[in-house]
């Protein structure tokens, strides 16, 4: 069973009322862009040890760990476009109707689509820090050629900026997505199933602050009965573009 037109009309018009919309994406949005969720029967876990993103193994076993991370999300990710639900959101946040995305994954698709707000709470495989100095470097195609990437500044062993297992959600990004569960009083909650702690939290905390949640997902999430106010069951690019269609129609 999809969405109806009028449950679309009806997130359209509470995205049109809203004092401060945001946009809530975890995996879900990516897929149609070729990007397998991690979990589930087809996710990347059923295919790799999910110990090459533990921070000890990285530390114990850099090469290793590299090899695998190459493969996943630089050789593969890297090959993903955005699909319609990353540019619905872009276009409703550049028209004025969201104030930015808080996203869990990590390959930059919104910002490919012309997202100008993009708070990552999981960080990004787009830059890599190193180890030893701190530097911030690119994750160009030519760093990765010889595992583990070197620091060209040290020669320290480079980690990507996404969080690792045993590692603490990047503090900017931790505050800037709890401060919208008070300050945004409507969610665009998009591919997401509220199983990730602690990112499952906020559109939760959201509720409870008063905001309407509106939910996009192929199937019924922890979210669906508990918080969501408009369930939008069907795809992400469907149900975004149609929102957003629904949305700026006459703006």
């Amino acid at each position: 069973m999809g969405a109806t037109a009028t449950q679309i009309l009806q997130a359209a018009e509470a995205l049109k009322n809203a004092r401060r919309a945001i946009a809530f994406t975890g995996a879900g949005i990516s897929v149609e862009s070729g990007i397998p969720p991690f979990r589930g029967p087809n996710g990347i876990w059923s295919k790799y040890d999910p110990q090459v993103l533990e921070l000890d193994y990285f530390f114990a076993h850099p090469k290793e760990a590299w090899a695998v991370i190459k493969e996943i999300f630089y050789s593969f990710f890297g090959q993903a476009k955005p699909n319609p639900a990353h540019y619905a959101c872009a276009r409703l946040e550049n028209a004025g109707f969201l104030a930015g995305v808080i996203t869990q994954n990590i390959d930059g698709l919104h910002q490919a689509a012309g997202s100008k707000r993009v708070i990552e709470y999981h960080g990004t495989s787009r830059t890599l820090t190193c180890t030893e100095c701190g530097a911030k470097i690119a994750a160009t195609p030519d760093l990765l050629e010889e595992l583990p990437p070197k620091c060209p500044k040290c020669g320290g062993l480079l980690k990507p900026d996404f969080v690792f297992f045993g590692e603490a959600i990047p503090q900017k990004a931790q505050e800037e997505s709890w401060a919208e569960t008070r300050l945004a009083d409507v969610w665009l909650v998009v591919g997401t199933t509220g199983e990730i702690y602690p990112a499952s939290l906020l559109p939760i905390a959201a509720k409870e602050n008063g905001a309407t949640i509106i939910e996009v997902n192929i199937r019924p999430s922890n979210y669906t009965h508990t918080i969501t106010d408009i369930f939008l069951q069907g795809k992400a690019s469907e149900m975004c573009e149609a929102l957003a269609r629904a949305v700026l129609m006459g703006n």
